[in-house]
């Protein structure tokens, strides 16, 4: 039976403070949001088209406010313009009192819509994997976003994020409807890249995170949970203050899909604070963009050996023995 969250957290706090006076904790909150076009667009803007004009100052500043309101530690970010968008929205995220000193854009194949990433805490490595093709049709495509891997240490460990935004749904080809074939392909080419480089069952740390564009019990997302009877991730399941799970709104028809997902691995699963995640629904979530943003809560501990009842025990089985 689970504890109540307050009773399994003051749990965990004296069993921390009794086995080890200076094991230290650090809890992360990481969010992922595609920001619905920030950059220059032909667009729609209060009833008249507008060639060439960049995001609404009043999209922006909506925008703004719920970054500020979730207020995560890391935020990946999918549909970002080139570096000077970037750079000014970290600048008037920092005007208005949310500052995120570290950034990183990356210039994939794809030369309008970019993956980003903001960040309180500095970066130890950046690897940009924008070499990754599949087989398509009669030949080889690139995934045009490409797959922006951040690695960070916090509590001592090691872990890595991977941003992601696989290709939409529309397609011009009708044998490929919905255009599933490509974006299983990209779905397939960035989860070989992540097992080329950790080993989700020697308990590597990774959160894959983005807009995949499609919904949970699809080939695309199956690529990214499970590689036969390997566990690759499990989903983060967030919901709003209403209890709904969708994270993008086709307006035009109607449609609420649930397309943003952070995936953990199983051992940065095991880090996921119960309860301490969500989806966005506050003030200017509607204006802001056409997906909202998913965030949870991950803490990490110092991997040095604590004993527990007599038995020598690494603190990440110790959070576990009171989840």
């Amino acid at each position: 039976m689970r504890l109540p969250l307050v009773f399994r957290a003051a749990f965990l706090l004296a069993a921390v403070c009794f086995v080890s006076v200076g094991l230290s904790a650090e809890i992360l909150r990481i969010g992922t949001y595609n920001v619905e076009n920030y950059l220059i667009m032909d667009r729609l803007v209060e009833g008249r088209w507008r060639p060439d004009y960049p995001k609404p100052e009043i999209d922006k500043s909506a925008l703004r406010g719920v970054i500020a309101a979730v207020d995560p530690d890391i935020l990946a970010l999918q549909e970002m313009g080139s570096k000077p968008f970037l750079d000014e929205l970290q600048r008037d995220l920092k005007r208005e009192g949310v500052d995120y000193p570290y950034s990183y854009l990356l210039e994939g194949p794809d030369e309008v819509r970019h993956l980003a990433v903001l960040s309180r805490i500095p970066f130890q490595e950046v690897h940009e994997h924008i070499d990754l093709d599949f087989p398509y049709r009669d030949g080889r495509e690139t995934i045009r976003r490409g797959l922006l891997e951040i690695v960070f240490e916090t509590g001592g460990e090691t872990w890595s994020l991977f941003v992601v935004h696989l290709k939409s749904k529309w397609t011009e080809y009708p044998d490929d409807p919905n255009a599933e074939q490509k974006r299983t392909g990209e779905a397939t080419a960035a989860r070989n890249r992540i097992l080329e480089r950790y080993d989700p069952e020697k308990g590597a740390l990774y959160l894959i995170a983005g807009d995949f564009n499609d919904t949970r019990d699809t080939p695309t997302l199956r690529r990214f949970l499970r590689r036969g009877p390997v566990t690759i991730s499990h989903i983060i399941s967030a919901v709003d203050s209403h209890g709904l799970n969708w994270t993008q709104h086709w307006e035009r028809q109607g449609i609420y899909s649930q397309f943003d997902y952070l995936l953990a691995s199983p051992a940065l699963f095991e880090r996921q604070l119960d309860g301490q995640c969500g989806i966005f629904d506050g003030d200017g979530a509607d204006l802001a963009s056409d997906h909202r943003l998913v965030w949870a809560d991950f803490q990490f501990v110092s991997q040095e050996a604590v004993e527990v009842d007599g038995e020598e025990k690494g603190p990440a089985a110790l959070l576990r023995r009171f989840r």
